[in-house]
């Protein structure tokens, strides 16, 4: 298997090498690729040509034995050789491989879906634990509020009696009225009344 991809994110070619090759070295043949970063991981291998090289004599590392493993190859190689002792019959080693197949990939499905519901269990609990803390928050900040409100209520209340106290207790300033001079009344000239006989008659 040749190592590629960036620090933390690693995949790799599954290739056919000279066991004296470096790891990342010259290849004979690149069958397929494995990446371990999905869930689950992701193999694209050639099986034809996996089965070939099995089937010629080529060593896997452990790692491709189990990815072998999984694809069918080594059960294919396996029912091959049964075919080749006449153990039964290629028709019957060809069923039986489809059934193995169908398994595996229901099998595979379930995996899936089982993850898929998993993580959306994982995303409804992240979500209602996200819920509960911002109601907390709300809450706690319609409590800061009120109890804000309320302080104000009760400084206004008190400043408010403590004026009313204060004017209570404030002296009362008494007023003297000045006393008013009366001034006398002027007297009243009398007129001397004059007798009738000695106004003039108008002619």
């Amino acid at each position: 298997m040749q190592r590629h991809g960036r620090k933390g994110y690693a995949f790799y070619h599954i290739v056919i090498a000279d066991s004296r090759a470096p790891r990342d070295g010259k290849f004979i043949e690149r069958i397929g690729s494995y990446n371990p970063n999905t869930n689950p991981a992701t193999v694209d291998l050639k099986f034809d040509r996996a089965l070939y090289w099995v089937n010629v004599g080529a060593q896997p590392t452990d790692t491709v034995r189990n990815l072998l493993s999984e694809e069918g190859v080594l059960l294919k190689k396996h029912l091959l050789g049964g075919v080749a002792k006449g153990a039964f019959s290629e028709a019957e080693a060809e069923n039986k491989f489809e059934a193995w197949k169908k398994s595996k990939e229901s099998a595979a499905n379930a995996k899936i879906s089982k993850l898929g519901e998993t993580d959306r269990a994982a995303l409804k609990a992240r979500l209602d634990a996200e819920k509960a803390v911002n109601k907390a928050k709300a809450e706690a900040l319609a409590a800061k509020k009120a109890e804000a409100a309320r302080a104000k209520a009760e400084a206004a209340a008190e400043a408010v009696a403590q004026a009313v106290v204060e004017e209570e207790e404030a002296p009362v300033e008494k007023t003297v009225e000045a006393p008013v001079e009366e001034t006398p009344a002027a007297p009243v000239e009398e007129t001397p009344e004059v007798p009738a006989e000695e106004i003039p008659a108008a002619e």
